[in-house]
């Protein structure tokens, strides 16, 4: 069993900054590929970036490319998602996802654990 505790996420104006952290427990976590998602009102779950078991691969959504950065550190057991040059459309709840499987989906369906996830804002 894996979980998961997203935190971080909050109010902050268009063109602020926020970091979220996802820490994990229950499993070696060094060993998975970690992805964030997230969630509009009225819109399905989608991918926003994903990172290898070592951090050395990263993969972006094209719309946080270049404003979005994700990164773990191992020995904390943690991952992290920092957002710079935030826009009123990244509003959402934020979720954190271990994939046990093969790694390096972008697919929701692929991830097996979930964290209850954290709201950010983005105020015009």
């Amino acid at each position: 069993q894996v979980q998961l505790v997203e935190s971080g996420g909050g109010l902050v104006q268009a063109g602020g900054s926020l970091r979220l952290s996802c820490a994990a427990s229950g499993r070696t976590f060094s060993m998975y590929y970690m992805g964030w998602f997230r969630q509009a009102p009225g819109k399905e779950r989608e991918f926003v970036a994903v990172i290898s078991w070592s951090g050395g691969a990263k993969y972006y959504a094209d719309g946080v490319k270049g404003r979005f950065t994700i990164s773990r550190d191992n020995a904390k057991n943690t991952v992290y998602l920092q957002m710079n040059s935030l826009l009123p459309e990244d509003t959402a709840v934020y979720y954190c996802a271990l994939d046990s499987g093969s790694g390096w989906s972008l697919n929701s369906a692929d991830y097996d654990y979930w964290g209850q996830g954290t709201q950010v804002t983005v105020s015009s």
